[in-house]
C-alpha cells in the first residue's frame, strides 16, 4: 500500500508540469528551446513537404496518419523478413516467416507490442533498434497527434483556409514536435537511469558462460545483451510494452533492482497521466480537464485496489506452488500492482507471468483492457474516453428528455451511428474470434482445456483489440492462425478507434454553437462523472459478462475449494 501511494504521489508531481509543457508543445507555442529544436525540425518539414502552420481538415489529417502508417508497415515488414542478410546481426538471427513478420509489424505499428516471437532470439540488433524501437517511438506520438486534432475539433473549430471544413492542425508538425520535444528527452533520461541500475546498453554480441551444472547437451549458455536500456525506456514511457527478452520485465537484465521496478511502474503511467493534465490548458476548459482526471483516477484506484486484494486473497507468499510465474525478488504485491497498471494503460509489459496470477487478478486486467480508458495509451486512452463521453451525453439527454448536446453542439443521428459502429465493433470482433478459435479443432493451442483455457484465448484477443499486448502465456500463439487473426484484430482495434472520434469531432465543430444556459447538460460535475463511470461499467459488463463468467470467474470458483484445504 505504501508503494502504491508513493507511486501515485510521484506520478502526479511529475505529470502536472509535464502536462502543461505538453500543451504548449501541441499548441505550437514559442518556447525557449526553439533554438535547440528548430534546426532539426525545419529540415524534417522540408523533407515532408509541409509547413507547421499549414492546417488540415480532418480528412487530410486522417489521410496523412494512414499514409504514414502504410509506408512504415511496408518498410518494417520487409526488414523483418530480410534481417539475416542485413548488418548489425552479430548473433546470426535468421529471417522471420511472413506470418510472424506480419503479426510483429502490425503489433508494433499499432502501438501494441504483442509478441508471438521469442524475444531477442528472433530479432537482429538492426530489427530491434529500427523496426521495433523506431515504431515504439513514433506510434504513440501518432496517437497523441490524433487526440490533439480531436480536441481542436471539439473546442477550437476554426475554419480551414479556402474551405468550409474545420482546421484540426497539421499532422506532420504534431508528430515531429511531440517526438523531438517531449518523448525523446524523457526516453533519454529514463534510459540513463536504467543503465545506472544495470540494464545493458551495448552493441556487442552477448557473452558465453559455462553453467555450474553442465551436461553433455548443455555445455554452455549464451547470454543475450544489446541496446536493452533504450528499448525498455520507450517501451514503458510510450505505452508499448514489448520486451527485449521474451519474459519481458520479469528478466533481471531488463528489470534488475527494486528501484528499476519502481521507475518502470512510474514510467508506465507517466505520459498518459500527463496527457490528462494537458487537456485543461490545451482546450482552455480546466473544469473539463478536472472531469477527465477525476473519472480516470477513480477507475484507476478501484482497479489497483481490486488487483492487490485479489492477489493477496488468492495467493500467499508462503505457498511456493502458488508463486509460480512470479519473481521472488519482486513479490506478489508489486506483481499485482504492475499487472493492474500495465492494463490500465495500453502498455502490456509484465514483471510476472499473468497466466499464473489469481483468476480475479486476470479478470481485473481483462476489464481494464475492455474499458480501455482507465488511463489508456498515449492519446488512445483519451480518444476512447471521448467516445464514452459522447455516449454518456447522448444517454443522459435521452433520460432527461432533452436533445443531447456537448458544449452547445447537438449530437444527432450521423454522430450516433458512428458511435454505434465503435460500440458494436469491439464485441463482434473479440467474441467472434474467441468463439471461432475455441470451436475449430487444433488451432487454439491452449495449455489448459478448462475454464482457464477460455481465459487464455479471450485474453489474447482482448489484448490485441485494446492494443495492450500482454498475454496469458501458455498459449501456443506462434502459428499462422494466431499471427494472421491477431494482426487483423490489432488493426481493427487501432484505426477505427482513432479516426472515427476525429470525424465526429469535426462534424460537431461544423455545427452552429448554441449558447449554454441553465437548461444545458452540465458535464463538468461529479454527478456526470459518476454517470459516465456507470455507463462505462454497464457497457462492459452487458457485452462481456457471459465470457467473463465462463472464464476467470469460473476459474476462481473452481480454485477456491483447493485453497481452502
Amino acid at each position: 500500500m505504501a508503494e502504491s501511494l508513493l507511486l501515485l504521489a510521484l506520478v502526479l508531481a511529475l505529470a502536472w508540469p509535464l502536462g502543461h509543457y505538453l500543451a504548449a508543445v501541441m499548441r505550437g507555442d514559442a518556447m525557449r528551446s526553439d533554438a535547440l529544436f528548430a534546426w532539426i525540425e525545419r529540415p524534417l518539414y522540408r523533407l515532408l513537404g509541409t509547413h507547421p502552420q499549414q492546417g488540415m481538415t480532418w480528412r487530410g489529417y486522417a489521410g496523412a496518419f494512414l499514409l504514414s502508417n502504410a509506408l512504415l508497415a511496408l518498410a518494417v515488414w520487409v526488414l523483418f523478413m530480410t534481417q539475416a542478410w542485413l548488418p548489425l546481426n552479430p548473433d546470426g538471427v535468421p529471417n522471420m516467416s511472413w506470418d510472424l513478420a506480419l503479426h510483429t509489424m502490425v503489433s508494433f505499428l499499432t502501438n501494441t507490442n504483442q509478441q508471438h516471437y521469442a524475444g531477442q532470439a528472433q530479432l537482429s540488433y538492426l530489427s530491434q533498434m529500427t523496426g521495433i524501437v523506431g515504431l515504439q517511438v513514433v506510434t504513440p506520438v501518432m496517437g497523441l497527434a490524433i487526440v490533439a486534432a480531436t480536441l481542436r475539433g471539439l473546442f477550437g473549430g476554426r475554419q480551414a483556409a479556402g474551405s468550409e471544413a474545420i482546421d484540426v492542425g497539421n499532422y506532420w508538425a504534431d508528430v515531429v514536435r511531440a517526438t523531438l520535444r517531449f518523448v525523446l528527452p524523457l526516453c533519454l533520461a529514463l534510459s540513463a537511469l536504467l543503465t545506472w541500475q544495470g540494464v545493458p546498453a551495448t552493441l556487442a554480441a552477448g557473452p558465453v558462460a559455462s553453467p555450474v551444472e553442465a551436461s553433455a547437451e548443455f555445455k554452455e549458455q549464451k547470454i543475450p545483451l544489446g541496446p536493452v536500456a533504450p528499448m525498455v525506456a520507450i517501451k514503458q514511457l510510450g505505452s508499448n510494452g514489448g520486451g527485449w527478452y521474451g519474459p519481458n520485465s520479469a528478466v533481471p537484465l531488463e528489470n534488475p533492482t527494486p528501484l528499476s521496478n519502481f521507475m518502470s511502474m512510474v514510467a508506465i503511467v507517466l505520459i498518459p497521466v500527463s496527457i490528462v493534465f494537458m487537456v485543461g490548458p490545451f482546450t482552455g476548459r480546466r473544469r473539463f480537464g478536472a472531469l477527465v482526471f477525476g473519472t480516470m483516477l477513480t477507475m484507476s484506484v478501484i482497479s489497483s485496489g481490486l488487483a492487490l486484494w485479489s492477489e493477496g486473497y488468492s495467493r500467499t507468499a508462503t505457498d511456493i506452488a502458488l508463486m509460480e510465474g512470479k519473481e521472488l525478488r519482486i513479490g506478489t504485491g508489486a506483481s499485482a500492482l504492475w499487472a493492474s497498471l500495465t492494463t490500465q494503460v495500453n502498455n502490456g509489459s509484465v514483471n510476472a507471468m499473468l497466466d499464473s496470477t489469481a483468476p480475479l487478478t486476470g479478470l481485473v486486467s481483462m476489464v481494464n483492457m475492455l474499458i480501455n480508458a482507465v488511463w489508456g495509451g498515449v492519446g488512445c486512452g483519451l480518444q476512447q474516453f471521448i467516445v464514452y463521453l459522447l455516449l454518456a451525453v447522448f444517454l443522459a439527454g435521452l433520460m432527461t428528455g432533452r436533445t443531447p448536446e456537448l458544449f452547445g453542439r447537438k449530437i444527432e443521428g450521423p454522430e450516433v451511428r458512428l458511435l454505434a459502429v465503435l460500440v458494436l465493433l469491439q464485441p463482434v470482433v473479440i467474441l467472434g474470434f474467441t468463439a471461432l478459435t475455441l470451436a475449430l479443432p487444433g488451432v487454439a493451442g491452449i495449455s489448459n482445456p478448462g475454464f482457464h483455457g477460455i481465459s487464455q484465448v479471450f485474453y489474447e484477443y482482448v489484448s490485441a483489440f485494446a492494443n495492450n499486448g500482454s498475454g496469458f502465456e501458455g498459449l501456443g500463439d506462434a502459428t499462422p492462425w494466431w499471427n494472421v487473426t491477431c494482426a487483423l484484430v490489432l488493426a481493427l482495434g487501432r484505426y477505427p478507434a482513432l479516426v472515427i472520434p476525429l470525424a465526429i469531432a469535426a462534424m460537431l465543430a461544423a455545427k452552429r454553437r448554441a449558447p449554454e444556459g441553465s437548461g444545458s447538460l452540465q458535464i463538468e460535475s461529479p454527478t456526470f462523472a459518476l454517470t459516465l463511470i456507470g455507463i462505462v461499467l454497464i457497457l462492459t459488463l452487458l457485452q462481456f459478462m457471459p465470457v467473463l463468467v465462463l472464464g476467470p470467474v469460473a476459474d476462481h470458483l473452481s480454485l477456491t475449494p483447493l485453497l481452502a484445504r
